[in-house]
C-alpha cells in the first residue's frame, strides 16, 4: 500500500505573549497509506485538530515537513497550492458553523466546484444532485437554508461538498461529536459507504476511542501535541503499550453481554494534564503516568518501533518485549 501524505517532525507553535508559545503540535510524524483509515485520538486540547489543519496546509507549520503524494507542500504559496487543493478536503466538527447562514445547501456544495470551474451552470447543478444521492439527501434539499436541516443532514452536506471535487485525502476533524448519539451511526457508515465507493483516505480526527475503533484501520494516539502510540486498530484495543493509551481506553464504557469475559480494569490519572506554554521536562506524560521511572523526569522517549507498533514510552506494556528495552 502506497504512502499518500507522510508528515516529518511537524511543530506548530502558537504565540502567546511575553516570548511565550503555545506548543500545540510539538514533533509530529506520520504516515496515511493509500485507501486507509487513521484514527488520530487523543484528550480536547491535546493537538489533534490543528495537526490535521498542518497536514491539509490550513495552517502554516512552525517548522517540519509534510508530503502529500510525494510533493513536499510545507512551503508551497497559495497559489501554489491551489491545484492540489480538489484532492485533500476538510470535514469540520460544527455542521452549522462551517455553513453559510444565507446560501442554500446547493449553493454551499456548489461553491468548490465553480471555484475550480468544474463546467457551467447546469452541469454545476447536475453535479450537486449527484453529490446530495451519495451522502443521503434529496434533491428537494439542494434549495433549503442550513437551519432548515437537523445536525445530521447539516453534516451530510458538509461531506458532500468535500467529495465534491473527487479528492484523494478527507481530514474528518470530530465530525460526528456535535451529532446525537443515534445519529452518530448514520454518519460512521456514510464514511465507510463513500471510501468503499469512491476509493478515499481518511484522517480521522475524534476523542472517542469508542467511536474511532470501527473506522479506523490504524490510530494514532496523541498526548499534549505529540504521538505517543501508533498501532493497528484491533492491536491497539486488545493490548495497548502506552499507559496513557491504556487509561484512556478503559476511559471507554463496556456493554455486558452475559458472557462473563474479563472486563478492562479502570486507570484513574492523577493531576491534570501539563499546560503546552509550559511542558514539563523529558516524557511529557510522566507527571501523570502510573509506571513513571527517573528515567522519565529527564529523558523524552523517541517513538520507535515495538512488537510491530509504534510506541513513545521508555516502559512500554507489550507482552513478549522487556520493559525500557
Amino acid at each position: 500500500m502506497s504512502t499518500l501524505l507522510k508528515a516529518t517532525d511537524v511543530v506548530k507553535h502558537f504565540r502567546a505573549g511575553r516570548g511565550r508559545a503555545v506548543q500545540a503540535v510539538n514533533g509530529v510524524s506520520l504516515e496515511v497509506r493509500s485507501g486507509e483509515t487513521l484514527g488520530v485520538v487523543g484528550e480536547s486540547g491535546c493537538g489533534k485538530s490543528t495537526l490535521g489543519r498542518c497536514l491539509v496546509r490550513l495552517t502554516d507549520l512552525t517548522s517540519g515537513k509534510v508530503e502529500f503524494q510525494g510533493r513536499d507542500i510545507t512551503t508551497l504559496s497559495r497559489r501554489a497550492l491551489r491545484p492540489l487543493r480538489p484532492a485533500m478536503q476538510l470535514v469540520f466538527q460544527d455542521p452549522y458553523a462551517s455553513l453559510n447562514p444565507r446560501r442554500t445547501a446547493g449553493d454551499a456544495v456548489a461553491e468548490p466546484l465553480r471555484i475550480h470551474r468544474y463546467g457551467d451552470a447546469a452541469a454545476i447543478r447536475k453535479r450537486v444532485g449527484e453529490l446530495f444521492d451519495l451522502v443521503g439527501l434529496t434533491r428537494a434539499h439542494l434549495d433549503r437554508y442550513p437551519h432548515e436541516f437537523s445536525g445530521g443532514q447539516r453534516q451530510r452536506i458538509g461531506i458532500a461538498r468535500a467529495i465534491a471535487l473527487n479528492p484523494a485525502l478527507v481530514v474528518a476533524d470530530e465530525p460526528v461529536s456535535a451529532l446525537d448519539v443515534s445519529v452518530q451511526a448514520q454518519v460512521l457508515n456514510l464514511f465507510s459507504d463513500l471510501q468503499e465507493e469512491l476509493g478515499l483516505t481518511y484522517v480521522f480526527i475524534a476523542h472517542d476511542l469508542g467511536v474511532v475503533r470501527h473506522v479506523s484501520d490504524r490510530i494514532a494516539v496523541m498526548y499534549l501535541g505529540e504521538v505517543v502510540e501508533v498501532a493497528e486498530a484491533e492491536e491497539l484495543y486488545a493490548a495497548p503499550a502506552h499507559p496513557y493509551t491504556d487509561a484512556l481506553l478503559s476511559a471507554v464504557p463496556e456493554i455486558d453481554d452475559g458472557t462473563g469475559a474479563s472486563r478492562r480494569e479502570r486507570v484513574v490519572l492523577t493531576g491534570d494534564v501539563p499546560s503546552p506554554i509550559d511542558r514539563p521536562a523529558g516524557c511529557s506524560f510522566h507527571p501523570r503516568c502510573p509506571v513513571a521511572q527517573a528515567r522519565c523526569r529527564t529523558e523524552r522517549p523517541a517513538l520507535r518501533p515495538v512488537a510491530g507498533r509504534q510506541v513513545a514510552c521508555h516502559f512500554p506494556n507489550v507482552p513478549g518485549t522487556a520493559a525500557g528495552a
